[in-house]
């Protein structure tokens, strides 16, 4: 046991990351089936969806459970940048035959809050972590009185410090390395970011709450190495994308399998916050990282409609295939065999 497996009711010291677009209920069953600690994404969820997966997780009684949240702040509107990016897409939506002036909703990504904290209070679930920082004072103090553990990620030492001062149960120390989006919060600065076997060492050193490592882990060497710079566990997340649990789609499993599957670039293009996937024909032809689109989460809704074409034809060139930079532990195996052989590093 360690620090974490006992803080947490695990028996393995093993996370397996929230990827919201690519799991859901079975992906976190399955690893807490394991002994690790599944993840629930539940930043595309409404109060309705939450309840009935965490009703559903509850039924299960597979083990403790983590369920994910974001924590941006709502964006404001700015018409001219979001006419401005439609302007730079009419191109491809010219090529598809599409309406540049149709509007799309950007896909759902709200921020924790007073309707969601209601479902937690009714099916409380064992662990809820932040992603870009935490909740309001009062809405995470109703998330500590339902019980649930408490987990958010830190990409530098000042985050770090700043979670373990508002009391949560331990830190996901987040590397540039970690695919889907920097959980950066005090700061936008790329480059105040570092790779996770840089950065874990540092906040090992500066709080007293387990750090859990995340970010290139992808087998039991890279958990071994974590562990001999003082995690207390890891986080997981690429390695289970082609696991038959997750609901990643066809061209992010073909992406991921391609030879071209382990490069990996940070891009603001799909949902305008940065995150790591694999390059495609969109973050080629635009440049992955640009200051001049929609605020997160607006820029996914002119993408959606170019994103939907192009996957019906096989394609992948205007999806976000989310991938870490270490994709070598990608298998397509059941999550359970993933957890475990991971757990080997231990």
């Amino acid at each position: 046991m360690t620090t974490l497996t006992d803080r947490f009711g695990m028996n393995l010291p093993v996370i397996q990351a929230p990827m919201a677009g690519v799991q859901g209920v079975a992906l976190a069953l399955a690893v807490a089936r394991a002994g690790g600690l599944g993840s629930l994404p539940a930043a595309t969820l409404m109060p309705e969806a939450l309840r009935r997966d965490l009703a559903a997780i509850r039924e299960a009684g597979a083990g403790p459970v983590n369920v994910n949240f974001f924590c941006h702040a709502p964006p404001v509107a700015d018409g001219g940048r979001e006419a401005a990016w439609r302007e730079r897409l009419a191109p491809y939506y010219a090529e598809f035959g599409l309406d540049p002036d149709a509007l799309v909703a950007a896909p759902a990504r709200t921020p924790f809050n007073h309707a969601l904290a209601d479902v937690l209070a009714e099916l409380p679930p064992a662990v809820v972590s932040f992603h870009f920082g935490l909740p309001s004072p009062d809405l995470l103090e109703r998330v500590r009185a339902t019980g649930a553990k408490l987990l958010s990620s830190a990409t530098t030492v000042d985050e770090a410090r700043w979670l373990e001062a508002r009391g949560v149960d331990a830190i996901i120390a987040q590397g540039l390395e970690a695919g889907g989006h920097r959980g950066h919060f005090l700061s936008d600065d790329l480059d105040a970011q570092a790779g996770t076997f840089a950065l874990l060492p540092q906040i090992v050193h500066a709080v007293r709450v387990p750090v859990i490592a995340a970010g290139g882990i992808a087998d039991a060497s890279g958990v071994a190495a974590a562990r001999a710079l003082g995690a207390a566990g890891v986080q997981v997340g690429t390695a289970f994308l082609l696991c038959p649990e997750a609901t990643t789609s066809a061209v992010h499993r073909q992406a991921l399998t391609a030879e071209a599957g382990g490069s990996t670039a940070l891009t603001n293009l799909f949902t305008g916050r940065p995150a790591r996937g694999i390059p495609n024909r969109l973050m080629r032809e635009l440049g992955a990282l640009r200051d001049d689109i929609p605020a997160f989460p607006l820029a996914a809704g002119a993408v959606t409609p170019l994103r939907a074409k192009a996957e019906a034809a096989g394609r992948g060139d205007f999806s976000p295939l989310w991938a870490g930079q270490n994709t070598t532990g990608c298998r397509a195996v059941p999550a359970a065999e993933v957890a475990r052989e991971l757990a080997r590093g231990w």
